[in-house]
């Protein structure tokens, strides 16, 4: 009988694997030793045979975290005297494939423990809305001490508004 193989997607890009392979896919957090789920599993069967993929996960074991070769990326427009050259090393990490199948279990665990977290939240807000209330509102403004200084202010500003609504639009 042939091996079990699944098809997973990770990093945007999907790839072929069973137990025992080495890929190498774009970087994932994690330590060299770490074990990993991919869950995104697309397809997955045995030989002809293929199998539903509802809750099924691919463990990963993380090899090591690499980097790519050094990608050169040049730019030039001839005659404009514009030149860019610029490097990159793409991070990646290297996976072995421990097993596929199992089932999501570990999510249900998590909502569980997500619900005592959510009223707390709740409960801080309104403590920020307090606080926050009294910045809301608008200081007073300082009135001018003399009308001296605000005359020539207003005066001024009367003087702009005409104009630039006296201007006539140039015509072509």
């Amino acid at each position: 009988m042939r091996p079990m193989f699944a098809i997973v997607r990770t990093g945007g890009k999907q790839y072929r694997v069973a137990p025992g392979d080495k890929i190498v896919v774009e970087k994932l957090a994690g330590e060299a030793g770490d074990s990993i789920d991919l869950t995104d599993v697309l397809l997955a069967g045995e030989g002809s045979d293929l199998k539903s993929t509802a809750g099924l996960i691919v463990a990963a074991e993380i090899v090591a975290q690499a980097k790519a070769d050094k990608v050169t990326v040049f730019k030039k427009r001839r005659r404009h005297n514009y030149r860019r050259k610029a490097g990159h090393r793409q991070k990646l990490t290297i996976l072995k494939i421990v097993s596929i199948g199992g089932k999501k279990a570990e999510k249900k665990a998590d909502a569980k423990a997500e619900k005592p977290v959510a009223p707390a939240k709740a409960e801080a807000a309104p403590k920020t809305e307090a606080k926050a209330a009294p910045k809301k509102a608008p200081a007073p403004k300082a009135e001018a001490k003399s009308t001296k200084d605000a005359a020539p202010a207003k005066a001024a500003a009367k003087k702009a508004a005409p104009k630039a609504a006296a201007k006539p639009a140039k015509k072509k």
